[in-house]
């Protein structure tokens, strides 16, 4: 009877499927494209039918749970979930280094910046390890961060002396450089400070502008990317990546390699185009009505003296606050990339 039983015992346990792998994922802003296109399915679905049912995903978006968005990577560092994402630049008051990860006007189209963020990724992988206890998976584009204005603007010199919401710190400074005020106003309190005049413009991604209804509040579009391409960290716990077996944490980073990341930066560059068009009525919009802002292009010398602007006040200025080797570190990765040097 004794070997009978625990001959039943084994048996029961050799049938007995494998527990699957619960992780629990906070998306980036619920409303945008990129959480709806990319995020939401891959998580949702791709991964966990890639693992034949073997890693199961809880979702939500940290605006969902009401989190303020500089404490999305802080509580990811505590474990109170597995995987959080969201825009490295609400992460830069804990690590002015990862500023250097998204800088203004320095990729104009999305090979451009793709190039940048790969050169990048070697520290921003060490911000994240020792900033925020977490392993990098991915860092994904918003569209470029461009500039919505409820003024009357017709180049980069009519920004001096308007108040203006900047997308991130280094955008801020940037502005600020211009001759412009730079105004902390949350995403989603964007199109009341513009009808109300507590901002005259604002930087943000061109869909989502057009998705958040910029569009009602503001009559004309800068379509160059004032504020960079936002990027969007993907990035799982350490501790719980590291109770992951290699197999696997090789089934998510391939995973998220292909079907999350490589998309989303493949629609990056018609997405702008898109988004333009809808916003201006300029072209096709695939996505809904398109609106009538007006299109205001930047000349070639406006775009030059901007880019002096950058490299000789806003950089040096980065890199006094970043310190340590941040500066060296940059020049011989994103710098390289985009032949720019950061004066020591």
């Amino acid at each position: 009877m004794n070997r009978m039983l625990t001959f039943l015992a084994a048996t029961t346990i050799l049938a007995t499927p494998a527990i699957a792998e619960e992780l629990s994922v906070v998306g980036s802003w619920s409303g945008l494209p990129l959480h709806k296109q990319y995020e939401a399915p891959f998580w949702s679905e791709t991964l966990p039918e890639a693992s034949g049912g073997k890693i199961n995903v809880s979702l939500t978006t940290h605006n969902q749970m009401n989190l303020g968005v500089a404490d999305v990577f802080r509580l990811l560092g505590d474990g109170v979930y597995d995987v959080g994402m969201t825009v490295a630049d609400y992460a830069v008051a804990d690590a002015p280094e990862l500023e250097g990860l998204d800088v203004p006007l320095l990729a104009l189209n999305a090979d451009d910046a793709r190039a940048m963020v790969d050169a990048a990724r070697p520290m921003v992988a060490d911000i994240y390890r020792d900033r925020f206890n977490s392993h990098v998976l991915a860092i994904a584009p918003y569209p470029p961060q461009v500039v919505f204005c409820n003024a009357e603007v017709a180049s980069l010199a009519d920004l001096e002396g308007l108040k203006i919401r900047a997308s991130g710190r280094m955008t801020a400074k940037f502005l600020e450089a211009l001759g412009a005020e730079g105004v902390n106003v949350s995403f989603s309190e964007v199109p009341g400070a513009l009808q109300k005049g507590v901002v005259d413009c604002a930087v943000t991604g061109a869909g989502s502008g057009y998705s958040a209804g910029w569009w009602e509040v503001s009559t004309h579009l800068m379509p160059i990317p004032l504020g960079g391409w936002d990027s969007v960290v993907t990035a799982v716990n350490l501790d719980k990546w590291n109770g992951l077996d290699a197999d696997t944490q090789a089934l998510i980073s391939e995973q998220v390699k292909t079907n999350f990341e490589a998309p989303a930066w493949a629609s990056a560059q018609d997405a702008l185009v898109n988004d333009i068009a809808c916003l201006t009525g300029k072209g096709e919009c695939p996505i809904g009505e398109a609106r009538n802002m007006v299109l205001v292009d930047v000349s070639d010398a406006d775009f030059a003296k901007a880019r002096d602007v950058l490299v000789s006040e806003v950089l040096p200025d980065w890199a006094s606050r970043a310190g340590g080797d941040w500066a060296d570190r940059w020049n011989a990765s994103v710098g390289k990339t985009v032949g720019v040097t950061i004066a020591n």
